[in-house]
């Protein structure tokens, strides 16, 4: 949520995002209804101390026929304070509803357009390759030349099903279409992905929580999701519970409502969880496989910051999510989302992709995104600063990694011609020292 003095002050900054997020947002209606409430706010503040002064006065008044008149004079002010306090709590109630439809605002460095305008800010040196290339050159994706052709492999789910750890029929029979069923070597390498992230995640600083797989619809409020996406997600209707769609719900609102210290900061937190989702898919190649479902796993990492730190956070959030890119030996770029794809809350997104060359794609593998204090606002989440004064911190947050896109990359970048796949050695330890699946 802005604060009202970001939407006062940063009007035209605001129309502008909104003008470059190509949405319709109610900023004229909201700033109309805050000019209401301000006006309506100084009225009633006005006549409760008038009636105040006032009912001193009938105290004091020593003739009847004036106390009598003073008494009748408040019955028709008390009516008009009535009318104005009733129609004040109509304007917040509206104004706080219409509020949570503005998106945050972007930063500077965001650059208009859509899904062809992001720009690819990093990339790594060729296939296989952990290390960047040197000084790589920021380009439109749109303009971007895919990898050279090379031998390709199968796509990842023509592999699964020969090494007989997918099984797409099965899983459509159990839940229809776009879910799967992994099996043996599948499952385990999936658990071994989740157990072996969270790991690393802490080995960097993050403290693991677990959290529950359904929240209040408050929870959804305060990091964004409500009201905006509501038919994207699964709602219990019985217990008025929401299966969450990405960790950073119930993670984000760990602190909702609550003053942190100054010196709780910052708080990196990671977490498991399967997350639920009404993709709108059509049909055909691009949908094919285990790249889009309704139900997915995903490691996130949430961080809470000074606001002061919260760019620097960015960049080094980034970091943790490519350090698991690399250690995977995955081929990546980076991309700058544009103003129009940036997220809802976001002032800056940035977006890892993996390289699928089976499926001649690319494919994110996470979104890294500064919130400044927009989910920190929306959650009532707070802290007090070393001057003793209650500030909202900034919320970030990157997948680390999100698991069916992760799995499709190591399938096809590890095919080799006999039909196994290589393994990233850093799982060997979480899988009883397998370092390649082998079908049969």
């Amino acid at each position: 949520m802005l604060s009202p003095q970001t939407i006062r002050e940063e009007t035209e900054r605001l129309r502008a995002t909104y003008r470059a997020r190509g949405v319709d947002a109610p900023l004229d209606r909201v700033l109309e209804l805050d000019g209401e409430r301000r006006a309506l706010l100084r009225d009633v503040e006005t006549m409760r101390a008038d009636r105040n002064r006032a009912g001193k006065a009938i105290g004091a008044a020593s003739d009847e026929r004036e106390r009598e008149r003073l008494i009748e004079e408040q019955r028709a002010r008390a009516a008009d304070l009535d009318a104005r306090e009733r129609r004040l709590r109509d304007v917040v109630t509206e104004l706080e509803r219409l509020s949570l439809e503005l998106p945050n605002i972007l930063d500077g460095r965001v650059q208009p357009g859509g899904d062809d305008d992001a720009l690819v800010v990093r990339r790594s040196g060729g296939a296989g390759a952990a290390e960047e290339a040197p000084e790589p050159p920021v380009s439109r994706v749109a303009d971007a030349d895919p990898p050279a052709p090379e031998p390709a492999p199968p796509p990842h789910w023509e592999i699964g099903e020969a090494l007989g750890i997918l099984d797409f029929e099965r899983g459509v029979k159990l839940s229809g279409p776009h879910f799967y069923v992994l099996r043996d070597d599948g499952a385990r390498l999936q658990r071994a992905l989740i157990a072996w992230m969270l790991d690393a995640h802490r080995a960097r600083g993050y403290r693991e929580v677990y959290t529950p797989f359904v929240v209040r619809e408050e929870m959804l409020y305060g990091t964004g999701q409500l009201p905006k996406f509501a038919d994207t997600m699964y709602h219990d209707h019985a217990d008025d519970l929401w299966l969450v769609p990405t960790a950073e719900v119930p993670v984000t609102n760990l602190y909702r409502g609550e003053i942190l210290r100054a010196d709780d900061l910052p708080i990196h937190h990671c977490a498991y969880t399967p997350c639920f989702r009404r993709e709108r898919m059509s049909a055909g190649r691009e949908v094919r496989g285990i790249k889009r479902g309704h139900q997915f796993d995903k490691v996130e990492m949430v961080r809470f910051v000074e606001p002061d730190r919260s760019w620097e956070a960015l960049e080094d959030l980034l970091e943790d999510a490519l350090s698991v890119v690399r250690a995977l030996g995955l081929r990546y770029r980076v991309l700058r989302l544009a103003a129009a794809d940036t997220t809802f809350g976001g002032a800056l997104t940035y977006d890892i992709e993996v390289w699928a060359p089976g499926s001649r794609e690319w494919l994110e593998v996470s979104s890294v995104t500064n919130f400044l204090d927009f989910q920190a606002r929306r959650a009532a989440i707070r802290y007090r600063n070393d001057a003793g004064q209650i500030r909202h911190p900034h919320t970030l947050n990157g997948s680390g990694l999100g698991l069916p896109r992760t799995l499709a990359a190591l399938l096809e970048q590890g095919w080799q011609p006999d039909g196994s796949v290589r393994l990233p050695q850093v799982l060997a330890p979480y899988l009883g020292g397998l370092t390649a699946l082998r079908s049969g």
